[in-house]
């Protein structure tokens, strides 16, 4: 028996050395997140590709109460985002920033990696994709583009499951196990390859599972629809025309595939723009990025999961045993601990960006600013309700 166990154990070696040999870039990506306790460093994202900015100036700063926010409102939300290890609060409203606060020496021009926030991007570019006639509707199948998959039941994926998480594409597995799918996309140097060999396990449509095989696949339909690198297309399309700073997007290779769910280096004070562009129906400052009616397309509630849209999540927080939102429109950009909540009723956007926070409320932020609102009208007491949680300072 111990003859077995020690011809195992050298085989196994013999096995990882000739992977090392064979995909020395995989091994040692795989080596340097799991040496930081499974987080992605910024030294990871090598090679990057430039997604140019307009590089203009934040949006006007304006003191809250002339925006009609209560100050000790956004004191206290705050003060609650400064206790779970943030490194960023800030609140627009009206195209004005109206609060900002900062922690572990960050700025509003600090870079930070956006992680899953660039899915929101992606959906916006995809009606982009549309008005420039690239690609047809939101329920096209994916084989007309991927002619990989032309005849194959994978074909039959629309656009429209990918932007709503509902391909039916296997579950990836864990990012721990270097055989697993999710693994070899994460580290790996081709996975475009990856993503094409990815098998079927459900009906597109029918059934929800968050991973990134959905906005990675689609970011490849919008490259072949568009013929342009996705960075150019992007920069293009959006970025620049919203005044955000040059930021860049990590590849598998060089001149390789862009990763959608992680790598996306930006300036963190730039995700305010792309809230107030969503809070505006796509319209940003008076320029009309996204046709009218496409982010209303956004937040409506997928088939397969009622408080999912397109990438965005709806009605509820993200983290369950969390206090319900105090208005029921609000809907989150959500990325890690990074938090994008946009009020349109209100048109309130909030970003709190920093690491997951353990034991915290994941609307109470959102609530004490929207609570602090002079115009908010908050909902019809119930019988026994407390008033001192509907209405601030009461």
């Amino acid at each position: 028996m111990r003859r077995v166990g020690a011809f195992v154990v050298l085989a196994l070696l013999v096995a990882a050395v000739i992977g090392f040999a064979g995909a020395p870039t995989f091994w040692k990506r795989y080596a340097v997140v799991w040496a930081h306790g499974g987080r992605f460093p910024v030294s990871v994202y090598a090679p990057r590709e430039p997604v140019p900015g307009g590089n203009l100036g934040p949006a006007p700063r304006v003191a809250p109460e002339l925006e009609l926010l209560d100050r000790q409102s956004l004191t206290a939300a705050a003060d609650y985002a400064g206790k779970y290890g943030s490194r960023a609060l800030i609140v627009s409203r009206h195209d004005h920033l109206v609060f900002e606060r900062y922690w572990q020496g960050t700025s509003f021009d600090t870079v930070e990696d956006a992680g899953e926030f660039g899915r929101v991007l992606l959906a916006l570019a995809v009606r982009i994709a549309i008005s420039d006639k690239k690609l047809a509707w939101p329920d096209e199948p994916i084989g007309y583009v991927l002619k990989e998959w032309a005849g194959d039941a994978r074909g039959a994926i629309t656009v429209r499951n990918l932007l709503q998480m509902s391909s039916g594409l296997a579950p990836a597995g864990s990012l721990r196990n270097p055989w697993s799918r999710a693994a070899k996309e994460a580290f790996g140097t081709d996975i475009d390859a990856q993503y094409l060999n990815w098998p079927l396990a459900a009906p597109p449509g029918r059934q929800w599972l968050e991973q990134s095989a959905d906005p990675q696949l689609l970011a490849r339909v919008l490259e072949r629809a568009t013929r342009q690198r996705y960075a150019h297309y992007l920069s293009e399309s959006i970025w620049k025309r919203i005044g955000a700073a040059d930021a860049s997007l990590w590849l598998d290779r060089d001149g390789g595939a862009a990763h959608v769910d992680r790598g996306f280096l930006a300036r963190q004070g730039d995700w305010i723009r792309v809230g107030e562009l969503l809070l505006k129906d796509g319209n940003y400052q008076g320029d009309e990025i996204v046709v009218p009616g496409w982010v209303t397309q956004m937040i409506r509630p997928a088939k397969a999961h009622a408080g999912y849209g397109f990438y965005v999540r709806l009605g509820s927080p993200a983290l369950p045993d969390t206090t319900p939102y105090a208005t029921d429109d609000v809907f989150l950009v959500a990325a890690g601990g990074n938090r994008l909540w946009l009020v349109p009723s209100l048109q309130i956007a909030i970003l709190r960006t920093g690491e997951p926070a353990d034991d915290w409320d994941d609307a109470r932020i959102a609530n004490l600013i929207i609570r602090g609102a002079r115009d908010f009208v908050p909902p019809q007491a119930r019988p026994g309700a407390d008033l001192s949680r509907l209405v601030p300072h009461h």
